[in-house]
């Protein structure tokens, strides 16, 4: 089927089932990030294959709504449908909400499948609607109904994140939500969120490409913890292993039965953004409802010393992998056909021989020239420059590893640039710099932190649409809540064991992209008679391009600190290379 004919189809069942308007999102019933094929309807009924977006289905109209990284992408893939494409926050262009309240009339009803709608999104939608008479119809996945030869849920059997990785076993991690749920007076807690169960019950699976996790819930009582899964993925091991740290295991669908039989005099504990409508709907009425961000998401955030150990291992390896990748680029771009998707396989290959690499942490950005302009760019056999010597090439990348899950990007030059791509460059390593290098005191947030990254751009005329940082799992999903640095508000305090990324940039639609990007945790600094300041340590080691930088526009201070950090990179990488890599690292780490 053509995607017209895609949507005609879909019309045909609204009409069936009275529905005026259907919302097709971008989710799965656990409001991850990323989702399995299965979960990709928003995909299949639009044909726009971008991370982000929703559809809205009328009788007359079809629309999607995305944001800026992905506007000329969608616009390019919905060309030929009858879709329009609304852009997200720019002028002239209403929410989805918006637009709907505008064409729904008393009466009228509005579909969306519960299973992959949050409790939150749909309470947002009732408040949006509540002087209209509006009928939500929330019990139908409509293109699952038409999806033909839809992908099928992963097989793939769970495996065990062993203690001398985590540095705490699961039966420990249990005791201190159930510590959390005392000093909260609940009874329940009902989990949604694949990453944070993943992280609690020490398992990890491969249910969503490049992020290790199942798909399951989870429900934790002050006598019981339950995970609810397809069983056929939990091998005897696994279930033994379980078992012992005080958990059982039940089929996926039956975690509404379970919930429905919950004490009705109870006090449940859930983040309604990370529990669907569907289950939300399962819990007996009577019962109160406490919803914050989830107990294990702030307790996941924080990194023991086992975890920051090995997550420090983890990026040793990464940055042997990226530094032979580089010098495999500079002796072979000119000499042999290099592709933006040939250097990426090529980048894989020097991963896969890291000791206990999985897979990638997520799709490999590989983006030469005005590409690299794309922050979230995926090269493709319709979009894949060849790599040459001259200009710009940005590659963010980073893969899953038993000891951890990594995240880095560098922006590498290829031969001769222009002034205004060196000025570019520099003024990035400027704002990674500026931010990287802080003392703050405790009680700051990545919020409040944030403008000290764009601060050397702003004063050029210069800003970046997106946050500056986010946390990393932990051999988890590589976006991981609840810190990170944003100019949005964020009201969580930088803890000592957070670990975050520093990723400033510079996009010029059309000419280049400038992106620098490491990774580090928080730590204590100095006591004052002020307070406990703190500091980030740097724990991702890869040669930032001195032939990018400007070295006039560096003060002395940012001259001191490239060189220290490059001695750190030499210090920490060279032993594992061989004698030709290893000559070239140390021109690349050259005091300037």
């Amino acid at each position: 089927m053509t995607i017209n004919q895609r949507v005609n189809k879909l019309r045909e069942l609204m009409k069936d089932r009275g529905i005026t308007a259907y919302i097709v999102n971008t989710a799965d019933p656990h409001q991850s990030e990323y989702v399995a094929d299965y979960y990709k309807g928003r995909v299949w009924i639009s044909g726009f294959t971008g991370s982000a977006g929703t559809v809205v289905i009328t009788q007359e109209e079809a629309i999607l709504w995305t944001d800026g990284r992905y506007f000329i992408q969608a616009e390019n893939q919905l060309a030929g449908s009858e879709y329009k494409l609304f852009k997200m926050r720019i002028p002239g262009f209403p929410t989805y909400t918006e637009w709907l309240k505008a064409k729904l009339n008393d009466g009228d009803s509005l579909g969306f499948d519960g299973k992959t709608f949050s409790e939150s999104s749909v309470e947002n939608l009732e408040k949006e609607f509540k002087e209209k008479k509006i009928k939500f119809v929330d019990e139908f996945d409509l293109v699952g109904e038409i999806w033909e030869e839809r992908p099928r849920l992963s097989k793939e059997e769970a495996f065990l994140h062993e203690i001398k990785y985590t540095g705490k076993t699961g039966r420990e991690k249990i005791e201190d939500v159930r510590t959390e749920m005392k000093n909260r007076g609940v009874d329940y807690f009902l989990l949604g969120s694949l990453d944070d169960i993943a992280w609690l019950y020490n398992i990890r699976g491969k249910d969503v490409e490049n992020n290790p996790v199942i798909i399951s819930y989870g429900l934790i009582s002050m006598d019981k913890a339950y995970l609810f899964t397809d069983k056929d993925k939990i091998n005897a091991e696994v279930e033994t292993f379980l078992n012992e740290n005080g958990v059982e295991v039940a089929e996926y669908e039956e975690v509404a039965d379970y919930v429905k039989a919950i004490d009705k005099n109870s006090k449940v504990f859930l983040d309604k953004n990370k529990i669907n409508r569907w289950l939300y709907k399962s819990i007996p009425s009577e019962c109160k409802i406490i919803s914050e961000t989830n107990i294990t998401t702030k307790l996941k955030g924080i990194k023991n010393p086992a975890e920051i150990e090995n997550q420090s291992n983890a990026y040793i390896k990464d940055g042997v992998a990226l530094v032979k990748f580089f010098h495999w680029l500079d002796k072979n771009v000119g000499n042999i056909p290099v592709t933006e998707m040939s250097a990426q396989d090529k980048l894989l290959e020097f991963r896969k021989e890291q000791e206990g690499f999985i897979e990638p942490s997520f799709g490999t950005i590989s983006a030469y020239r005005e590409n690299a302009a794309m922050m979230h760019y995926s090269a493709s056999e319709n979009s894949n420059a060849e790599i040459k010597k001259e200009g710009l090439y940005l590659v963010d990348s980073g893969g899953q590893y038993y000891d951890g899950t990594t995240d880095i990007t560098r922006t590498m030059v290829m031969g001769p640039i222009t002034d205004e791509e060196k000025r570019d460059f520099t003024l990035t390593l400027k704002a990674h710099i500026n931010l990287g290098n802080a003392r703050f005191l405790y009680g700051a947030t990545g919020h409040s932190l944030d403008v000290l990254a764009r601060y050397p751009l702003w004063q050029e005329g210069i800003d970046y649409k997106c946050g500056t940082g986010h946390g990393v799992g932990f051999l988890l999903n590589v976006h991981e809540g609840p810190h990170g640095f944003a100019m949005v508000a964020n009201t969580v305090v930088l803890e000592a064991g957070m670990i975050v990324t520093i990723e400033p940039g510079v996009y010029k639609e059309g000419s280049h992209g400038v992106r620098i990007e490491n990774v580090a945790v928080v730590q204590e600094d100095i006591l004052t008679d002020s307070g406990q300041f703190m500091k980030f340590e740097t724990i991702s080691f890869v040669p930032i391009d001195l032939e990018g930088i400007d070295v006039g526009l560096l003060t002395e201070n940012e001259r001191t600190w490239l060189n220290e950090y490059h001695k750190d990179v030499f210090s920490k990488l060279s032993s594992y290379l061989n004698d030709e890599e290893r000559a070239w690292l140390k021109e690349e780490t050259r005091s300037i």
